[in-house]
């Protein structure tokens, strides 16, 4: 079993809705235990920033899927949502994004998969929602805290529990 991290993020829609939604799907496509999952934080448009603030959040799964087949996984519930990657504005608005963080301590390095994520240390919105679930997690020899830490979390707002 894999222990496994995943950022989900979108902007279109009721996306806190669509998460709770994939995360099931995502539980029941990849045959996964849900470990964790952190706040939902609203945070600024990251690349492309004339668009609706994003809605982030990280989950921490157990599964018995290895990584590629995971990703093809994710892609497909991506799809459920109405996400399409081929006709999209790269760091445009969507739907719902599950980006694979990282898988155990596996180190992958192919056009269709980079384990851990290659933009990951670079990201306030994946890192806020990661700390909350997993600390002291080591990806790549560096601690998710310590990551953080060298960022600006400026813009990243925690919201409210859904009631």
């Amino acid at each position: 079993m894999g222990d496994v991290l995943i950022a989900l993020g979108g902007n279109v829609g009721d996306v806190r809705a669509t998460f709770n939604k994939a995360i099931a799907h995502i539980c029941g496509m990849a045959q996964a235990a849900l470990l964790a999952r952190s706040s939902d934080y609203a945070t600024p448009p990251w690349g492309e920033t004339q668009q609706d603030r994003f809605i982030n959040a990280c989950i921490e799964i157990e599964t018995a899927l290895d990584p590629h087949a995971l990703l093809f996984t994710l892609h497909r519930i991506e799809q459920k949502f109405g996400r399409n990657r081929l006709n999209e504005t790269r760091w445009g608005p969507r739907t719902l994004d599950l980006d694979l963080l990282a898988y155990d301590d596996v180190t992958i390095a192919r056009p269709e998969l980079t384990l851990p994520h290659p933009r990951l240390f670079e990201r306030a919105f994946v890192l806020v929602p990661l700390v909350e679930i997993a600390p002291d997690r080591v990806i790549a020899g560096r601690k998710v805290r310590d990551a953080l830490a060298r960022l600006s979390t400026e813009g990243i707002e925690r919201l409210p529990e859904l009631g």
